[in-house]
């Protein structure tokens, strides 16, 4: 069963996030708020955690993975990033918004597009979320939690602990989430192209 872990919205319990960090650093999947929509999320290294992700989201080998950041300095460990593309994602970011940019040799091979050696990367406005990757010190490996065959992502805590009460780790509910994933644009090429258009402002990009 998964471990249903309540946290205050603006003021995150230490030993809550602390209980929710253990999780994730022992190989747990975990499903935790952002500033989009709920997410699940796994160590970056956890080849179960990413299998699971798969399984739960019927997933093939050419969905991008997004790697959640705590801050700027983070992602740029994991992605290469030119001037032009800095400037445009630095001015979006914290923000409901995924960057798709080449991946850095740091990045898991299981975690990459298999042609494209790509990979997602985005650094979440939400304080939840912020002080669960503070105190893992790294990116979760995460991707939105929207079920298959279903149009919108779960929006509530407890409803998700009793959908995937046997499938995740520990549920963390600091409220109702949004039901618009994040706006995509993919910056591999050196120009940016809108993939998804979602909760964050495409127009800077059109």
């Amino acid at each position: 069963m998964a471990k249903y872990i309540d946290v205050h919205p603006d003021n995150p319990q230490p030993r809550a996030i602390g209980q929710v960090a253990e999780s994730v650093r022992q190989g747990g999947l975990i499903v935790y708020p952002t500033d989009s929509c709920f997410a699940l999320g796994c160590q970056l290294g956890s080849r179960d955690g990413i299998e699971r992700i798969r399984t739960i989201r019927r997933l093939d080998d050419r969905h991008h993975f997004t790697l959640v950041c705590q801050n700027f300095a983070q992602l740029g460990q994991f992605v290469h990033v030119d001037n032009d593309v800095f400037r445009a994602v630095k001015a979006s970011t914290p923000g409901s918004y995924t960057f798709i940019l080449p991946a850095t040799r740091e990045v898991p091979r299981k975690l990459l597009h298999p042609k494209k050696r790509t990979v997602g990367v985005r650094i979440p406005d939400h304080r939840v979320a912020q002080a669960l990757l503070a105190e893992l010190g790294e990116p979760l490996v995460s991707s939105t939690l929207l079920l298959p065959d279903e149009d919108e992502p779960l929006t509530q805590g407890w409803e998700i602990k009793e959908r995937l009460d046997h499938q995740v780790d520990a549920v963390v509910d600091s409220g109702d989430c949004g039901t618009e994933p994040t706006t995509v644009i993919d910056f591999s090429s050196g120009e940016a192209e809108i993939i998804r258009k979602g909760a964050g402002d495409v127009s800077r990009f059109e």
